[in-house]
């Protein structure tokens, strides 16, 4: 199995953990939440994006949702690329109704 890729939320640009998946590899960002630190484990498994939270597992259909989901949780590294590209939806992740459940 090829080792995940382990980072800091906010770390890399979105592109950087698209790369990862698109490579085969799970991402698992480490963020921060209520003074706590919880790990969120991003994959692909049959061309089905999913983001694994302590709390929910969310599915993506496809890679814009993913990216969409990256950026508008914080697990990215803002910068000007993105900031012009989002959509700039600002609901919380258990309102979104794109995660597919």
């Amino acid at each position: 199995m090829t080792t995940p890729l382990r980072i800091a939320a906010g770390e890399h640009p979105s592109e950087t953990i698209l790369e990862a998946l698109r490579d085969g590899r799970r991402v698992v960002i480490t963020t921060r939440a209520l003074g706590e630190s919880h790990d969120v484990t991003l994959r692909v498994v049959d061309g089905t994006y999913y983001c694994d939270t302590p709390t929910r597992l969310h599915r993506h259909e496809t890679l814009e949702e993913m990216r969409a989901c990256i950026r508008k949780m914080g697990y990215a590294k803002s910068n000007a690329t993105d900031s012009a590209d989002s959509s700039g939806d600002t609901e919380s992740a258990d309102s979104d109704s794109s995660d597919g459940d």
